[in-house]
This record gives structure tokens, C-alpha cells and sequence, in this order.
């Protein structure tokens, strides 16, 4: 059987967002006991709940067109699915503290642990920042990776990587460059990723993003997961 591990964070009323996106609120929209008819339970329990949240929310992955007026046409259910199945590594950046950049030296120092990118690789940057910092006042201002570093990725060929944090860039630094580099080099990437340190030192897996099929989307929330099965290079 193969080993799969969620990467996926939970979806909650009141979750931590990026600055300035809309809130998550999750209510009951409809009871079993309003269905039923039962007007004397001491117990209430959805049968349907409604949600309210970004496309932007918890774990996800963007769409080429979130941050480029230019790249308008290439919503998220526009993507090639092929771009959300890949094969993946995990990077060790753990000694990258709140606020740092991750540069070129820091992933070619990373992958000299008899690791390789393969065209089509998604590839994940385990900083734990989420399990230092999530919920805190430091959850907004994680390591990032730098705008060359993310030029250097997407000389790699590859599909997508992934990092921890709110932003794959640090914030106000490299953030919007590195979202701009993503859609100019048709890549992509994930955002708030949990459990990396699961993968660390463990080769290749099967990595699984899929987005909802959102038309128009400019992202979509994911159960991002990695497998690891004998069939992975």
C-alpha cells in the first residue's frame, strides 16, 4: 500500500489569511433536525454548512493570472492538470529564519544531498515556519525565496514548488517579483503546505495538488498530499 501524507491544512472559521484577503466563516446552513422536523433535540447538527472564503484560503495553489493583468486568459481550470500530478522533492531551508530570503546557494546547497530536479518536478521548500510560527504574530512574515532563486527554478522546467508559508516570497521584498517570475515562465506554486518535515531526507514521491474547477479562478484551495509508492523514480 502506499504511504500518503496530507500537506493540507485545515479549513476554520476565523484561520489565519494573507493580509487584506477575505475572511473564512464557516455556519450551518442547514440542520438534520430543520430536515426531520425535530423541534425538541437537545443536539443540532448540519446536514449542509455554507462557506465563505478566497480562492486564496489555507492550502492552495495560484493560477497564472492571479497577479499579471496579461495573463488574464489563464484561470485555474484553464491548466493543464498534468501541472498539479507531478513528482516532487522536499528541500531542507530549516535554518532560514523569519524574514530571510532563500537565494540560489541555498537550493543548490539543499539539493547536494543526492537530490535532483526533474523537468516537471514539483518542488517544496520545508522552512517550518508553520509548525514555529502558525497562529502567531511571526505566522505573516516567513522566510521567502528570492527572485533570482525563483528564475533559477523555473530554469529547472519545473511545474510548480511549494513552501509553508502565506507568500512564496517574503513579503514586500520579493513577493510580488516572484509572483510576476511565476506567470512570465508558465510555473506555478502552493501556499500554506504542512507536514514537510515528514519528507525531508525521504527522495521522491508522487506529489497531489488538484485545484477545484473554478471558472475564471485565480487560484483554488487544495488537498495538497505526497505519496510515496515504488513506481516513483
Amino acid at each position: 500500500m502506499p504511504e500518503i501524507i496530507d500537506l493540507s491544512q485545515e479549513i476554520y472559521t476565523g484561520m489565519p489569511v494573507f493580509p487584506g484577503l477575505p475572511d473564512v466563516a464557516i455556519t450551518m446552513h442547514v440542520s438534520h433536525e430543520e430536515w426531520d422536523d425535530i423541534t425538541d433535540s437537545d443536539v443540532v447538527s448540519p446536514a449542509v454548512n455554507r462557506m465563505e472564503l478566497g480562492e486564496h484560503t489555507g492550502t492552495h495553489v495560484d493560477a497564472l493570472n492571479h497577479m499579471v493583468r496579461r495573463h488574464r486568459g489563464q484561470s485555474i481550470e484553464m491548466m493543464p492538470l498534468s501541472m498539479f500530478y507531478t513528482e516532487g522533492i522536499c528541500l531542507d531551508l530549516s535554518h532560514k529564519g523569519v524574514g530571510e530570503l532563500i537565494d540560489v546557494v541555498d537550493l543548490e546547497v539543499a539539493l547536494a544531498a543526492d537530490l535532483t530536479i526533474q523537468p516537471g518536478d514539483t518542488v517544496l521548500l520545508y522552512t517550518d515556519h508553520y509548525r514555529r510560527y502558525f497562529e502567531t504574530a511571526d505566522w505573516p512574515n516567513g522566510p521567502g525565496i528570492s527572485a533570482a532563486a525563483t528564475r533559477w527554478l523555473g530554469g529547472q522546467g519545473i511545474a510548480a514548488f511549494g513552501v509553508e508559508t502565506q507568500a512564496p516570497g517574503v513579503r514586500h521584498v520579493s513577493n510580488r517579483e516572484v509572483h510576476h517570475i511565476c506567470g512570465e515562465l508558465g510555473f506555478t506554486h502552493y501556499e500554506n503546505l504542512i507536514n514537510l518535515h515528514l519528507l525531508v531526507g525521504r527522495g521522491r514521491f508522487r506529489f497531489i495538488g488538484l485545484p477545484l474547477r473554478i471558472r475564471g479562478g485565480t487560484g483554488s484551495p487544495v488537498r495538497a498530499v505526497a505519496v510515496f509508492e515504488e513506481n516513483v523514480r
